[in-house]
């Protein structure tokens, strides 16, 4: 998938800075894509000369102008037939589980601080998407959201960010169990 999918998606919600951008990057489509402020910039301004966007300056006072960003129809067609195209496979790139490939004759304590920050670290964003779920929710159940939410996208991915996260909870905590135990029959 190209950022500019990430980003086309991203402006579903209506018009947007970089900044706003980068903001919903962090709180929605970082469970399934990452990029950086300087990466969203660039693709911007690509997407702009492109037509798939169209800028729009905003004068600021005591601030420097703005730039807002809204879908365009090509931008509109173009995630249309992103959408329409059967997804490439994703592959996944880990350099803890390379490290984990190796625990067996490397630095175990450290291959298990690690898992454990990585554990930390899923719970610390599953907890941010359960904030971010009450929100989408309004208060509503989810069978009524689902009916009844001008999009559901939004909530889709999120729930498929909390599944991921929940998967890497229960698996560190396995290779946790695992080496732990290891480590204690061997002394």
């Amino acid at each position: 998938m190209a950022l500019r999918h990430a980003i086309l998606a991203g402006l579903l919600e209506g018009e947007a800075s970089g900044y706003d951008l980068a903001k919903i990057f962090d709180s929605s489509v970082a469970n399934f894509w990452m990029a950086t402020p300087q990466q969203l910039y660039r693709e911007l301004d690509r997407m702009a000369g492109d037509g798939l966007v169209a800028a729009r300056v905003v004068r600021q006072e005591r601030r420097p102008d703005k730039r807002l960003f809204t879908l365009t129809d090509a931008g509109r067609r173009a995630l249309h037939d992103f959408t329409a195209a059967p997804p490439r496979p994703g592959a996944m790139r880990d350099e803890l589980l390379v490290q984990l490939q190796a625990v067996d004759v490397g630095d175990a304590d450290a291959v298990r601080r690690s898992v454990a920050e990585r554990a930390d670290a899923s719970r610390a964003r599953l907890a941010r998407y359960e904030r971010l779920r009450a929100v989408l929710l309004n208060g509503r159940d989810e069978d009524e959201h689902l009916a009844r939410a001008e999009r559901i996208g939004p909530y889709l991915t999120l729930l498929g960010g909390i599944a991921y996260e929940e998967a890497n909870i229960r698996w560190a905590e396995r290779v946790l169990d695992v080496l732990r135990r290891r480590s204690s029959s061997r002394t």
